[in-house]
């Protein structure tokens, strides 16, 4: 069973890669994904973070809960492929063009108030 999670968190750790561009070990990916990811799945993120030095040791692995630790890292995996990467690129793109025409907006809108306060419009 330890195998399994042992391999649930490699899977979680490429997920990690691939959706997030979050490399490294499981911490430090989790700690550079943290503001994208809910805070839920980043706390049980953090739990298998924390346990996957146990999982290492051979008596230690024995002190663990495989079954919640299993289910928790199902949920992860589970979000992490839920992840539309065109969806999240097409929404950054239309902030930006959103962004500059609001820009382009307001300095139309400064410049026929100067315009006019100066009296050419």
């Amino acid at each position: 069973m330890a195998d399994t999670l042992i391999h649930k968190i490699a899977e979680l750790r490429e997920l990690l890669k691939d959706r997030e561009h979050a490399g490294g070990d499981l911490a430090l990916a989790l700690k550079r994904a943290r503001r994208r990811l809910p805070r839920r799945i980043y706390r049980l993120g953090q739990e298998l973070a924390a346990v996957q030095p146990l999982l290492e040791h051979p008596k230690l692995r024995m002190t663990i809960e495989e079954a919640k630790l299993s289910r928790s890292a199902d949920e992860v995996i589970k979000h992490l492929k839920s992840i539309d990467l065109a969806d999240r690129r097409r929404g950054r793109v239309l902030d930006i063009l959103a962004s500059m025409a609001f820009a382009l907006i307001v300095v139309a809108v400064l410049l026929i108030v100067v315009l006019r306060w100066r009296g050419f419009v």
